[in-house]
């Protein structure tokens, strides 16, 4: 049974377990244990097993190591379309091979480096007509991420057959759940994504055994199965980091963190998969905890899935999986071995599923009503990739691939074994949201055979009829909204626009706004990326990741919600994109908001081109109207609008500063989005000799200690420091106020801390920043000196709106500590945040303070370094 609430807490349950495998396994010393101890849980979707792996916190995480071409590939890369119905199945195609790479450090491992596995995949299409292979985008990096099908034979008219019924399921539930022809001859899609994280690759080895076995093998079971099913592999969702051996991509971003944003292309891949191929199976193939963690996970579960049904499912194919890897018959003494663990059975808190970040928990959104994070037992990467002999590396990884297709051979069987029901679910799920019903409490009754159901299982939410994104007047930022709108529609959420004026909820929006109506088959994910979330900090004592991502609060667009009320009747048409809102006025000098990053973005496009920009007294830019063409190419880029300006002289002269970042990559990666001219630095770059004059301006939030410096690296910054400016962010960067002349102490909070908060703007700084900001490990500054202006304070009484913070053990660090203390402070040379604006590139709405305090900062240096261009 799973473990009271009085039990003791996961962590300490998994460490006492660890301790005594080590015994175990000590009287056989060619069997080391394959858990380490410093991280059990270097994986997946959260972990009970050890502390929160934030962005940020390992040393392949460093922002330095990320290069300007992968940010620019991550914001210009196309997705190929794979939802062709005027084709059948084989989809053949011959790969070019990738020059080999004599540094891949899959090699060390013995499994498939990444340049292997285009010739791979050309063979396998040859075994015969079950093989399908196309690539479904590019990486970071520039690898092709490969999707392959395996199917029996379609011509093209039974694949659109195919095509129509899961438009069906998902447009016409209530329809569908009575077709007969669904019943009998719907394919059922399932989803293997391996790879994820670069460092964890034996899910694409085991992928591609499978693969081959069923290419070939001829008995009635695989012919049943693929007569009736799609299996879709996603085979490495991470060469960047396969090739590399780091759990990020070439951007130095960790992929499972990023699906609410999807900044990164691997991420828009997988996303495109799931909405084109529907799955309504999926595992993520991970590593690396002993025994093999399999989810369902650990409450709180996400308010937003219809979990009854993903439990019903989930919880099923989860024991189907551990029969499988336990029947390998591998064990603690002799293999190092641990037996399968299933978090929503054996643990009480620490790997939940409550953030949409996650690969399966963001595939519920889109169908999938059994997805699972797959957790594969022994390390091979981190310390053990490094010291442990080569022959140990080859049995652990053998084993772990044997392991992970166990797994997958078994989801089959559950999938041809379930395919009636599984689709019916399915349906299920996009029925209740079409038709706006009520979400079912997981209970005993209604997920029978689950064991251990009880209250803390219960997360349900409360619907609104719609939300309304209002245009006109009242909408702080049009291209806010408009990049809004965007993202709700990449995520096949269904946006409509008011050609006439709305009268919802006792007010009138103006014509030109959006709506978005919840009755829709995936309200769900429309909620969760739009609703405000909630103060979860009573619920459980940890949690593993972010726990607060409203992008109706973070993102700068106006979003109100419509609790009740008919919308039929209403003068509105569905959109494909949002109305383009780049403008630039016909006659004089222009005025341009710095309220968003794109408009930080078109600032910065101005100032590189060299056109003469000042900054005016509101804190906005004017543009000469002799650049007007330039202005007109940067509207239409960055869709912003240059306003005709009537404000008095502008004053300061702007230029385009020169960061120095030691950041992280998420932080880095919003800085080159908004069009700064950054060379990343750290410790080891500063000791190394660094050539200040590079730079106007330093941010620092991570990867750089004063302390830790050598003395004339801790000279050359000091005297940088001494005529120039310093936007920091954080502890690490607050420690550098005082250097910069900034009289402040900043207090911590709980270190694992986050979510969305209350604040206050009070300076120019924050000048139209939302009154909504992030925080991760929350910092706030007291004893302010003279000169110290409060940029940005949090609330009074609990800043907190939602997510998880809870004060520390000594009773400090919690909400009520940081209550209407400064979230932001400025001096004369320094601007210090204690929230996290730029966190992982997500709060769009947040980054133009930053970008702001880069400027301002930029401007406080002594020196006269022209524009670089």
């Amino acid at each position: 049974m799973r473990p009271t609430a009085g039990a003791v807490p996961p962590r300490s349950v998994l460490i006492t377990t660890l301790a005594v495998l080590a015994l175990v396994t000590a009287a056989a010393p060619a069997r080391t244990t394959g858990a380490d101890p410093a991280r059990t849980a270097g994986a997946g979707a959260g972990s009970g097993v050890a502390p929160a792996f934030r962005e940020g916190s390992a040393t392949e995480h460093r922002a330095a190591d990320a290069p300007a071409a992968a940010a620019r590939t991550a914001l210009t890369a196309q997705l190929p379309d794979l939802a062709d119905a005027g084709r059948g199945y084989p989809r053949r195609q011959v790969l070019t091979p990738d020059p080999e790479n004599p540094a891949d450090r899959s090699l060390k491992l013995g499994l498939v480096p990444y340049h292997a596995i285009a010739p791979r995949l050309n063979a396998l299409q040859r075994l015969g007509d079950r093989v399908s292979v196309e690539v479904a985008g590019r990486s970071a990096g520039g690898h092709r991420l490969y999707l392959v099908t395996v199917t029996a034979p379609e011509t093209a008219a039974e694949t659109r057959a195919q095509e129509q019924m899961r438009d069906r399921i998902e447009n016409a539930p209530a329809a569908a759940g009575e077709d007969p022809a669904i019943k009998a001859s719907y394919k059922t899609p399932v989803f293997f994504n391996s790879n994820i994280h670069g460092d964890e690759r034996e899910g694409t080895d085991a992928a591609l055994k499978l693969i081959e076995r069923l290419a070939t093998a001829n008995d009635a079971s695989t012919a049943d199965l693929l007569a009736h099913s799609r299996l879709y592999f996603d085979l490495t969702a991470n060469p960047d980091g396969r090739i590399a051996g780091t759990r990020a991509n070439a951007g130095g971003f960790d992929l499972n963190r990023d699906f609410v944003t999807a900044s990164q292309p691997e991420v828009r891949a997988m996303r495109q998969i799931e909405i084109d191929k529907q799955p309504a199976v999926m595992l993520d193939l991970h590593g690396y905890v002993n025994g093999t963690l399999i989810e369902p996970a650990t409450p709180p579960h996400g308010e937003n899935y219809e979990y009854d049904l993903f439990l019903k499912n989930t919880y099923a194919n989860a024991l189907g999986m551990e029969a499988a890897v336990n029947g390998l018959r591998y064990t603690p003494a002799k293999d190092g071995v641990a037996p399968v663990q299933i978090p929503f059975r054996d643990q009480r808190e620490g790997w939940d599923d409550w953030p949409p970040v996650f690969t399966p928990q963001y595939a519920a959104f889109h169908g999938a009503v059994a997805a699972h994070t797959v957790e594969i037992p022994l390390a091979v990467n981190n310390a053990a990739y490094d010291t442990l002999p080569v022959t140990e590396l080859k049995r652990r990884a053998a084993i772990d691939v044997a392991v992970a297709g166990a797994a997958m051979r078994a989801t089959l069987d559950f999938a041809r074994s379930h395919r009636t029901s599984l689709i019916a679910d399915q349906i299920e799920v996009f029925r209740r949201g079409t038709a706006g019903a009520a979400q079912v409490p997981v209970s005993p009754k209604t997920v029978p055979g689950v064991p251990g159901i009880g209250p803390e299982d219960v997360c349900t939410t409360t619907f609104p009829r719609a939300y309304v994104v209002p245009a006109g007047r009242t909408q702080r930022s049009a291209t806010a909204a408009a990049r809004l709108v965007d993202h709700l529609l990449a995520n096949d959420v269904r946006v409509g626009r008011a050609t006439g004026d709305l009268r919802l909820g006792g007010r009138t929006y103006p014509s030109g706004s959006y709506l978005v109506d919840l009755h829709q088959p995936k309200r769900g994910l429309a909620n969760a990326l739009l609703a405000d979330g909630r103060d979860i900090s009573d619920k459980v004592s940890v949690m593993y990741d972010i726990s607060g991502w409203s992008l109706g609060r973070l993102w700068g667009a106006t979003v109100e919600a419509v609790p009740d009320g008919r919308l039929s009747g209403l003068p509105v048409g569905a959109v494909h994109e949002a109305a383009a809102v780049g403008h630039v006025a016909p006659s004089g000098d222009l005025r341009l908001r710095l309220d968003d990053p794109r408009e930080l973005a078109a600032l910065n496009a101005l100032l590189a081109r060299h056109v003469s920009v000042r900054l005016a007294g509101d804190g906005s830019a004017v543009v000469p109207a002799s650049a007007r063409a330039a202005a007109a190419d940067a509207a239409r880029t960055y869709d912003v609008s240059f306003d005709a300006t009537t404000l008095g002289p502008a004053t300061a002269a702007l230029r385009r500063p020169r960061v120095a970042a030691a950041v992280t990559p998420g932080e880095l990666f919003a800085l080159r989005e908004m069009n700064f001219d950054v060379v990343p630095v750290s410790t080891e770059i500063l000791d190394a000799g660094f050539d200040w004059s590079r730079a106007d301006v330093l941010f620092v939030s991570a990867g750089l200690d004063r302390d830790d410096l050598d003395a004339p690296a801790r000279r050359a910054l000091d005297v940088f420091l001494a005529g120039h400016g310093l936007v920091g962010r954080g502890a690490v960067g607050a420690a550098l106020g005082s250097a910069a002349g900034l009289a402040a102490k900043a207090a911590e909070g709980s270190p694992d801390a986050n979510g969305v908060v209350r604040v206050v703007n009070s300076g120019p700084v924050t000048a139209g920043a939302p009154d909504h900001s992030f925080v991760y490990a929350p910092v706030w500054f007291t004893d302010l000196g003279p000169g110290v202006r409060v940029e940005q304070s949090y609330a009074t009484g609990n800043p907190l709106l939602a997510g998880h913070w809870r004060p520390g053990a000594d009773g400090f660090g919690g909400p009520g500590a940081a209550a209407g203390q400064a979230s932001v402070v400025s001096g004369p040379r320094a601007v210090l945040f204690g929230t996290e604006p730029l966190f992982r590139d997500y709060p769009k709405g947040e980054l133009a303070q930053v970008g702001r305090a880069l400027f301002t900062m930029g401007a406080a240096s002594s020196g006269s370094v022209e524009e670089s261009g």
